[in-house]
């Protein structure tokens, strides 16, 4: 994938995603929603960031299966229960989302929610990529 990340002088700059991201390829990957799931279907980690280690891992498990990088990522969505206990962890979860997959940030957005399908899940994340043929 060819991406170009916008992010216009006119918008506030951007910590930890890109405001838009211009992608051109011809296969288009939608990521399901991960939580931080195990291979036993069990939700692991008790903290907001171990269970963001864990469903941005997942993600990019499905994401490397489908033949794409973390760089394919073109669009990103974090859902959290909690979203003042995101912001209060941004910086761990920003070094977490570096260390899994890079400073090549795609359009992102954080949303709040009452609760995920698994009740003790703090954190799901979903997107799509955008691959060359």
């Amino acid at each position: 994938m060819t991406a170009e990340r916008v992010n216009p002088p006119a918008l506030s700059p951007p910590a930890g995603f890109s405001h838009a991201v211009v992608a051109s390829g011809s296969r288009l990957v939608f990521l399901a929603g991960q939580t931080a799931l195990d291979t036993d279907g069990k939700v692991v980690g008790e903290s907001l960031p171990e269970q963001f280690a864990r469903a941005l891992t997942n993600l990019l498990t499905a994401l490397r299966a489908a033949g794409g990088t973390p760089g394919d990522l073109a669009r990103v969505t974090v859902y959290v229960t909690d979203v003042a206990a995101y912001r209060s962890h941004a910086a761990e979860l920003g070094r977490i989302w570096r260390e899994s997959a890079g400073r090549d940030y795609p359009a992102m957005a954080v949303v709040g929610v009452v609760r995920l399908w698994d009740a003790q899940a703090l954190v799901e994340v979903d997107g799509f990529a955008v691959l060359d043929p």
